[in-house]
C-alpha cells in the first residue's frame, strides 16, 4: 500500500496560485523544489525530472493491477493531453510504479494502451532499491506483500512547474479540464 503525499496538508484553496488567480488544483504553500526522480521507463529509456525542466510535469504513483483509481487517473491524464492539442508539447506526464513485482513492461504496455496513454506518458520502473529511494523522497510509503492482490495508495497527481517547483496537487477526482487549464500556467513558471 502506498500512503502519504508531499505537503497536501499545506495546500491552499483552488484558484489561489503562486503568481495570481488561476490554478485549479490545491496550491502548495510554500512551494518547494520537487524531489529528485530518476528511473527508467518500461521501454528501458532513462527518465529524470531534471531532464524535463522547461516543461510542466505531472507526476503520479500508480500500478497496473489497481482495480479502481489508477486506471481513472491515467485515462484522465491522457484525455487532458489530447484536449491540450498542440499545447500538449509543454507538459510531460510521469507515472511511477508502486507495484514493481507485477508492473512488468508487458503489463504496463497493455495498461497504457487500454487507456489511450501509450505515447502520452512515461511509466517508470526500476530496481527495488531505486524505487524505495524514490518513494521515500516523494513521501510515498509502500506496504505490500507477496500474497496481496491490491495495493492501497495515495491517489494524487503532483503539478510541477517548468522551473522544477512543486506547485499544486490534484486529488484523484480531478477533471481533464482542470489539467488543461493549469498546464499553461505551470509551463510558464
Amino acid at each position: 500500500m502506498a500512503l502519504g503525499g508531499c505537503g497536501a496538508a499545506a495546500a491552499r484553496t483552488p484558484n489561489d496560485s503562486p503568481s495570481g488567480p488561476g490554478l485549479q488544483g490545491l496550491i502548495l504553500k510554500p512551494q518547494k523544489a520537487a524531489p529528485p526522480l530518476a528511473l527508467h521507463n518500461y521501454t528501458g529509456q532513462p527518465v529524470s525530472l531534471a531532464a524535463l525542466r522547461g516543461h510542466a510535469v505531472l507526476v503520479t504513483f500508480v500500478y497496473t493491477h489497481c482495480p479502481d483509481v489508477c486506471p481513472l487517473i491515467v485515462s484522465d491524464l491522457a484525455e487532458a493531453q489530447r484536449e491540450l492539442g498542440p499545447a500538449a508539447s509543454t507538459v510531460k506526464i510521469v507515472a511511477v510504479t508502486v507495484d514493481p513485482r507485477r508492473d512488468t513492461p508487458g503489463a504496463i504496455r497493455a495498461f497504457l494502451a487500454a487507456r489511450g496513454a501509450s505515447e502520452r506518458m512515461d511509466y517508470l520502473i526500476g530496481s527495488m532499491p531505486a524505487l524505495r529511494r524514490t518513494w521515500k523522497l516523494w513521501d510515498v510509503a509502500v506496504l505490500s506483500g507477496p500474497n496481496q492482490l491490491t495495493n492501497g495508495h495515495s491517489a494524487v497527481v503532483y503539478g510541477i512547474t517548468a522551473s522544477g517547483r512543486m506547485a499544486v496537487v490534484y486529488p484523484s477526482n480531478f477533471t481533464p479540464a482542470q489539467i488543461v487549464h493549469d498546464v499553461p500556467l505551470l509551463a510558464k513558471t
